[in-house]
Order: C-alpha cells, then structure tokens, then sequence
C-alpha cells in the first residue's frame, strides 16, 4: 500500500524535485515506522477489510483439499501419470508383441503379449477420459483469470486487492495525508 502511495503523480512529483533518493527512501522508512500510526486513520474499515482477507485466505485452503492427496501431490500425480505412463507401456508391449508374431517366435507368447498391450491401451484411454477433465478445466478457469466458483481470482468478489473496502480509506485516510504531511517543506506539492 505504502509503494502504492508513493508512486501516486503528487507524491512521486514532489519527490523528483529533490536531486538525491534519499528523501524517498526516509519517506518509506518513516512510514513503515509509523504503521499503527496510519492503520488507525481506517482501522474499522481496515479491520473489515483484513476479516474478509482472512476468510478467503481460509476458503482457499479449504478448497485446495477438495482431492484426497498425500503431501498435497499424489491425486493430481496419478491422474496425469496413470494414462501416460500406461499408454508408453502398451505401446512397448504391442511393438514387441507385434514384432515376435513377425519372426514366428512363440505364438501363445506374441499373443500373451500383444493381449497385455492392449488392455494398457484400454487402460490409458480410461484413465485419461475419467481423470483428466477436472484438472483441464481447473487449468482453463484459472487461465481465464476466474477461480473454482467461477469467479474472480481470490474466489469472489469481496477482496481484489487495496482498491476494495479495506484498501482504499486506509489509502486515503492513512497514508497518502501521512506522507503528504512528512513531505520535506521544499518538495511539498
């Protein structure tokens, strides 16, 4: 929020008047030192604004344990490993067995391969129409910018950032007049 203040046209404007960085770094510096000094400018809205930070936050880790998962990987590993890894297999053991019937080698051994080939086959084509579609169309919602609930990106529309409800009066209220106020006389616009 504080970055935000600062690169706003009165304040930047002020501070390009002064020939060294020095200004803006104290500036920042003074205004991280006086926190609670700001956040008390906007402290109900403020409050309101972390409230609702924090149950998104807590609604989004929910929803990450909607798989049943070890370490949070192991769903999501066989769902993309399975049809893979079974498709590489049946096609190795369809050349192989394709190749024994080719050289008259072992008949019932060619065809007890060529079977197993195609039953990975079968397998891979289960596997990736039964496993696939959740993950591709989490992988287009988040692509498009909305969420699970399709929508916005933190899950709904209360908390998008310092723009909304918390944000703004603390930008407002709370730093932009702290800084404005901690300007250096000279670079006052």
């Amino acid at each position: 929020m504080l970055r935000l203040a600062l690169g706003l046209i009165d304040i930047r404007s002020a501070l390009l008047g002064e020939p060294t960085v020095r200004t803006s770094a104290s500036l920042y510096a003074q205004a991280l030192a006086a926190a609670e000094e700001i956040t008390a400018a906007a402290s109900d809205e403020y409050r309101d604004y972390l409230a609702v930070r924090k149950a998104a936050e807590r609604l989004k880790g929910l929803r990450s344990k909607r798989f049943p998962t070890v370490d949070g990987a192991l769903w999501p590993a066989l769902v993309v490993l399975t049809p893979l890894v079974a498709g590489a297999a049946a096609a190795v053991l369809l050349l192989i067995g394709h190749g024994l019937h080719l050289a008259d080698a072992e008949p019932e051994f060619a065809a007890s391969v060529t079977t197993a080939g195609w039953v990975l086959a079968l397998t891979a084509v289960v596997t990736a129409l039964v496993g696939l579609p959740p993950p591709l169309r989490t992988a287009v919602r988040r692509r498009s910018g909305r969420g699970l609930d399709g929508q916005g990106p933190e899950g709904g529309d209360a908390v998008e950032g310092p723009g909304r409800s918390g944000g703004r009066p603390l930008l407002e209220r709370g730093v932009l007049p702290y800084l404005r106020s901690h300007l250096p006389e000279s670079l006052a616009p």
